[in-house]
């Protein structure tokens, strides 16, 4: 097996890692992007819903070095931030190698290199093995790298539909049927409003407390946060919340967290809930609202409060999780055992005999542009 050499290598070909190979290229520094799948950006082409848009600005989602055009709306739509990719891609003449599932990737002492091995998923022998080195690594493998299903007792004798919210597209086949949605993050939240106005009897499972913020809220945020101390932002913020949404939401099952959002977006990486209409349909009664789910079977699902409701089919807007400890060696200074950014921003991105990583801060967009510059 002949060894590939190259100054940089790349895993992922995501965002971040677009972004990181655009920020090489312009630099004139010999990179090569490895892409688990068949096409970049993946997340945006194969497993997100049709109504799905941008929740921040556009000004704070656009990759390095090519701003999104003018004519584009504040709130980029799916098929326009694609759009963005393929000409970005394009621009700066970014060439991923498709189809190759990084199997281990340790830094050798003697080459003073790291040697990284990927299976070619798209030879006709399964079990081809290519092998690359090169002086510099990136993992740049995105947050949402693998769909995460929780394994709650009894959900393989349930007998409805199952689906992680990345197999969702839109409400057409859930018309007039029961669903629920497991999962009150943006995803979920917005995946239940577009049930909803598709005429599904939807209900939402909500295990945690959370912020609802309109997108306005969300905006204006960090703008205060150049002249007022965060807490104050935190306060202004949650009573404008306050004024819009009608007081105190736990009367239709959602409680809000002690601290503030934007104090928990900086502590833990958390967003709040970017509005999109699911809080109207909420108080109306268009959608339910229900506790964390304790156990399914049959048709039913049980509830944590000991209540139980049939349902046709439960979509899990639960999130993801990362398996870069399932194949990197050596990097404890750089990443958590779940895949996150160890080190504090702005040197998060920053590890020890030339690994680095792009877009794994908790971040977002703005975060993974930020990393590929520095």
């Amino acid at each position: 097996m002949a060894t590939k050499e190259q100054v940089v290598i790349v895993v992922g070909a995501g965002p971040s890692g677009l972004a990181t190979a655009a920020c090489l290229n312009n630099l004139s520094i010999p990179n090569i992007v490895l892409e688990r799948e068949d096409c970049f950006a993946s997340l945006w082409k194969k497993y997100s819903y049709d109504r799905l848009h941008l929740h921040l600005a556009k000004q704070f989602c656009q990759l390095p070095l090519k701003p999104f055009p003018t004519t584009y709306p504040t709130y980029v739509p799916r098929d326009q931030f694609l759009r963005y990719l393929d000409d970005y891609v394009s621009h700066f003449n970014i060439c991923p190698l498709y189809q190759r599932s990084v199997e281990s990737a340790r830094y050798d002492e003697a080459a003073e290199a790291w040697i990284v091995k990927a299976r070619n998923l798209g030879s006709s022998d399964s079990e081809e093995m290519e092998e690359y080195s090169s002086k510099c690594l990136v993992v740049a493998t995105g947050e949402t790298s693998d769909a995460f299903i929780p394994q709650l007792e009894g959900l393989n004798t349930y007998l409805g539909e199952v689906i992680h919210s990345t197999r969702y597209k839109n409400g057409k086949s859930y018309e007039n049927k029961n669903v629920l949605v497991v999962g009150s993050g943006n995803s979920g939240m917005e995946i239940a409003f577009d049930l909803s106005n598709y005429g599904a009897k939807t209900s939402i499972a909500v295990r945690s407390p959370l912020h609802i913020l309109s997108r306005g809220m969300v905006y204006i945020g960090p703008v205060l946060l150049k002249y007022f101390s965060l807490n104050t932002v935190d306060w202004l913020v949650l009573m404008l919340s306050k004024l819009w949404y009608g007081g105190d939401l736990s009367r239709y099952g959602i409680k809000r967290p002690e601290e503030g959002p934007f104090t928990m977006k900086v502590k833990y990486g958390k967003y709040p809930v970017i509005d999109v209409g699911t809080c109207q349909k909420i108080k109306s009664g268009e959608i339910q609202v229900l506790p964390a789910v304790a156990s399914l079977g049959g048709n039913d699902v049980v509830f944590e409060d000991g209540k139980s409701y049939p349902f046709d089919a439960v979509i899990f807007a639960t999130g993801f999780k990362r398996s870069t400890n399932k194949w990197l060696q050596g990097a404890d200074d750089l990443l958590t055992d779940d895949g996150f950014a160890k080190p504090a921003f702005p040197n998060n991105w920053k590890g020890t005999k030339g690994l680095y990583c792009a877009g794994l801060a908790g971040r977002g967009l703005y975060g993974a542009a930020l990393d590929a510059q520095t």
